[in-house]
């Protein structure tokens, strides 16, 4: 078993975190050196936090060394029981308060344009990114974490899910590839996760496996809330069984897929034209479709060039899917505006729904706009390309009563 144990993060340009060296002793107490800029401030603050963890774990004895660049206490909260577990085997946890703003739902149907990666052991990153607004915040525990550091991102992940305020953007979490995910999950089910994304997903099985890992968790902490799960298309075998990975969980509310990890097992470049990946794209999106989910598109990753953004977004939007990930705040505003419907097809899209309400007022069994029949497909579409009109704010909700 280690002897010392180190978590957290340091060095130039670090902040709003800390660095934790721990040492657990025989006798002489509990020895805290804290090495802070804040100290004068908030130096009693931290040391009454470090101690009350170490009694919660009942250790007595423990020199350890905490070199603060601004963390919050969650953070520091996060960084000590990691440090703790690293040389323990201890089963008791010590969790920060759940904020109350933060215990919120979410439904199936909830819009997805947008939702931004944030890797999961680099606290700065989460603190402020509810204010961007962007429709979902992931927690990474998968490709932004290092190997050797994806054990103490779990407990900061937990700990942001109890203690941050994102804003009623979605809580989701991106968990490591499954087997090896599963044990992330203890982490975050009994911790306000909203929705579960599952990388590298290639067959139903995987999200079988976690289904069954989710109930136990939920039989354990007498949970009752569902959770909602979005597995991502990485792989050619995905593709071929993304119909199949669709329709395997009644809690899947979208799909995703991962261009990156794509096109480097397809043997192609990825391009910004993106004919390598045309067919993989469109299967994914037949088969939301088809299962009645999301159809989540991938990142764009140039972040400087908003304007090829746009242009991917419209291609992305005319191939039928419904969002992408963002790896930037401020691709949100550009990804938003354009998936939402634009001036014609809402133009349209009120055409069609006051042709339908006429219809439904009338007790007409069939919707008709001038002489062309509308199929009911339709006209859900267009009360559809309606609401999201209204939701992102392009379309007043009293807009019959200013047509009338």
């Amino acid at each position: 078993m280690k002897n010392i144990a180190e978590t957290g993060n340091k060095g130039k340009g670090v902040r709003s975190d800390c660095y934790v060296t721990l040492q657990l002793t025989n006798e002489g107490g509990l020895n805290i050196n804290l090495e802070s800029k804040v100290k004068v401030l908030y130096g009693k603050n931290i040391i009454s936090l470090t101690e009350k963890i170490f009694k919660q774990f009942g250790i007595e004895n423990a020199n350890i060394t905490i070199e603060d660049t601004g963390a919050l206490d969650f953070v520091i909260a996060a960084r000590i029981e990691a440090a703790i577990h690293q040389l323990t085997e201890r089963d008791n946890e010590y969790l920060p308060e759940m904020l109350k703003e933060s215990k919120y739902k979410t439904t199936k149907e909830k819009y997805r344009f947008t939702r931004l990666y944030l890797p999961g052991n680099s606290p700065s990153l989460m603190l402020n990114a509810g204010i961007h607004k962007p429709d979902g915040i992931i927690l990474d525990l998968e490709d932004s974490v290092a190997p050797a550091k994806k054990a103490e991102a779990r407990f900061l992940v937990r700990n942001a899910l109890r203690a941050v305020d994102f804003y009623g953007a979605e809580r989701m979490v991106r968990i490591n590839q499954i087997p090896a995910g599963l044990d992330d999950l203890d982490y975050i089910i009994p911790h306000n996760v909203n929705l579960i994304l599952v990388p590298k997903c290639e067959n139903p099985d995987q999200i079988k496996l976690l289904e069954n890992k989710i109930s136990l968790i939920k039989k354990k902490h007498k949970i009752n809330d569902s959770f909602w799960l979005m597995p991502i298309i990485e792989s050619t075998l995905g593709v071929i069984n993304a119909y199949q990975i669709a329709i395997s969980s009644p809690n899947i509310v979208a799909m995703a897929i991962g261009l990156e990890d794509y096109t480097a097992d397809l043997g192609a470049k990825r391009t910004n034209e993106g004919t390598e990946s045309f067919f993989a794209r469109c299967q994914v999106v037949n088969a939301c479709r088809a299962a009645g989910i999301q159809p989540i598109d991938s990142v764009f990753s140039d972040v400087s060039d908003m304007e090829a953004l746009k242009q991917n977004v419209l291609k992305s939007k005319s191939l039928g899917f419904d969002g992408m990930g963002c790896i930037h705040p401020r691709q949100i505003k550009v990804i938003k505006e354009n998936y939402a419907p634009d001036a014609d097809e809402i133009e349209k899209a009120k055409k069609i729904v006051l042709a339908f309400y006429d219809a439904t007022e009338k007790g007409l069994g069939v919707v008709s706009l001038g002489s062309k029949m509308i199929d009911p497909p339709v006209v859900k579409r267009a009360l559809s390309s309606i609401d999201t009109a209204i939701n992102v704010g392009k379309l007043s909700k009293d807009w019959r009563n200013e047509v009338i």
